[in-house]
């Protein structure tokens, strides 16, 4: 069967014929493609076109897709059964593990998504605080509970939704959105609001809007404000954990919050979240405290011996956050280069090894400078790149994951292919 003809059937029985609506390619105005099987930097659609991937799962493959350091004892924790109801002793493995590699996290309790990790830090937040107000920034996104899909980034930037339908207005009140990289804003918003604040979270990396780095200096006057009022500060980890290095980018930017959601990575590409921090914090839930949170399959075994043999070789191998920053300076100033050959405009945002395109003449610093990118130049240029070859993540607001699987020689045809597209707008 053909992409077209399985788009077609799908959307007879699903939304939009996707399970999440970036796969549908309609921000790019491009037929989506079916992937067929993965390996290393490349995919394979339904019609057996190979392209190299940059989408990497949006994030869990730093090693590249179906790595067999990824799957080495799978089959044997599959015959083993998959879920039992019961603990089992991986699970204390995996956050023994978080703990020593991301000391903040005290405590960690494993859940199945990084929507569900950062909808309970946030319950958590409030009931350790016993306040009721949220901070978020404007075009972070922190997956879709009620009260965090409001000025969202990734889909709901890509489909121009500010927020959504069946989110109540009593949810959206005691959400506050900030700016990212404002400190003056920042600091005003504190003066009103902030002895009010249950918690804040944040992208210390904005990946869901591309990607857009934090000020180091904003995010250490976000830390020092929030304990200044005894606010819970959250860092959504879920894309940055153990992708900008060991200790995520709270290592990264050598700043602690007081919780931090996980994601991606500590699966192996496996569903998988977890959320956790301060010991007296954690504490608070059940069966120790009152605040509930509960998942049938949370700690899947699966999930957590592909995370952790993930994470092991990471920490057996740490020069691979070198080669990998080494990859992408490459790959910036190369872009870059390709640019300025086509005359066009645009900006190259990195940090580690993610990074983003946008058409847009001013540097992308905040959600304001994000959304003067030009959307419908992406849409050509993402159109040209699939025909050639290259798989994007189909949104100016997404990311490009850069793995240990993208080799030299794929990435010069990258830049080759991308040299000629970029001409051809």
């Amino acid at each position: 069967m053909k992409n077209k003809e399985l788009f077609e059937a799908a959307k007879k029985v699903m939304p939009g014929g996707v399970n999440s609506p970036v796969r549908s390619f309609g921000s790019v105005d491009t037929p989506p493609i079916f992937a067929k099987k993965a390996l290393g930097a490349k995919v394979w659609d339904l019609e057996d076109k190979v392209y190299i991937d940059f989408i990497g799962g949006f994030g869990p493959h730093i090693l590249g897709h179906a790595n067999p350091v990824v799957l080495e004892g799978v089959a044997g924790v599959l015959s083993e059964g998959i879920s039992f109801g019961l603990s089992t002793g991986i699970e204390v493995e995996m956050a023994q593990t978080i703990n020593r590699l991301m000391p903040s996290m005290e405590m960690v309790r494993m859940v199945n998504s990084g929507t569900e990790a950062t909808m309970s830090a946030i319950r958590l937040a409030r009931g350790y605080t016993k306040r009721e107000k949220i901070l978020k920034f404007e075009g972070c996104y922190h997956g879709h509970s009620d009260g965090l899909l409001i000025k969202s980034g990734s889909g709901g930037l890509s489909f121009n939704i500010p927020t959504s339908a069946g989110v109540l207005d009593a949810l959206v009140e005691h959400t506050l959105v900030g700016q990212i990289n404002d400190i003056e804003g920042l600091e005003a918003l504190w003066a009103r609001h902030g002895h009010e604040l249950a918690g804040v979270i944040v992208e210390p990396v904005a990946a869901n809007m591309g990607i857009v780095p934090l000020d180091q200096a904003f995010l250490k006057r976000l830390r020092e404000l929030t304990m200044s009022t005894k606010t819970v500060l959250i860092f959504d980890e879920v894309i940055t954990g153990f992708r900008l290095g060991l200790g995520g980018a709270q290592g990264y930017f050598d700043i602690q919050p007081d919780l931090t959601c996980l994601g991606k990575i500590i699966g192996g590409g496996m569903p998988v979240g977890a959320y956790g921090g301060r010991a007296d914090i954690m504490a608070h839930i059940s069966p120790l405290g009152d605040v509930y949170q509960a998942g049938t399959l949370s700690g899947n075994r699966v999930a957590m011996a592909m995370g952790l043999n993930t994470i092991n070789y990471l920490e057996k191998h740490p020069e691979i956050y070198r080669q990998l920053e080494e990859k992408a300076v490459y790959l910036e100033t190369a872009m870059m280069d390709n640019l300025k050959a086509a005359g066009i405009q645009g900006q190259v945002n990195r940090v580690g090894s993610l990074l983003s395109l946008f058409f847009t003449k001013e540097p992308v610093t905040d959600y304001h400078s994000v959304m003067k990118s030009d959307t419908e130049v992406f849409g050509r240029y993402f159109a040209g790149m699939l025909e050639a070859g290259v798989l994007l993540a189909p949104s100016t607001f997404e990311a490009m994951f850069l793995s240990m699987a993208h080799e030299d020689e794929v990435l010069k045809t990258f830049i080759d292919i991308q040299k000629e597209v970029l001409k051809s707008l």
